[in-house]
């Protein structure tokens, strides 16, 4: 199964993470399938890129709870359902 999952990066105490999707059986900082956001906790910065998390939504990739309030926030799931219609 993939999962859309953060990845941590950064120094002590100034995390930042990147939004990926991986397996879900495959480490916390292992090798993603693909890179699609970026999330900054400290400054609260999101960056997305939309459309490949709607294609991996799509596709069957399940969020972590804390990428699916990130995402929530960013009304990426209104996006899904959106095309899903079409």
């Amino acid at each position: 199964m993939i999962k859309l999952r953060l990845k941590r990066y950064g120094k002590k105490r100034e995390a930042s993470y990147r939004i990926i999707a991986i397996h879900s059986l495959a480490r916390r900082d292992g090798r993603p399938l693909e890179e699609l956001g970026f999330y900054n906790p400290r400054t609260d910065e999101v960056r997305l890129d939309v459309p490949g998390i709607v294609k991996r939504l799509q596709q069957g990739a399940q969020p972590t709870d804390t990428v699916r309030r990130i995402l929530e926030k960013a009304n990426v799931f209104e996006q899904v359902s959106a095309t899903s219609a079409s």
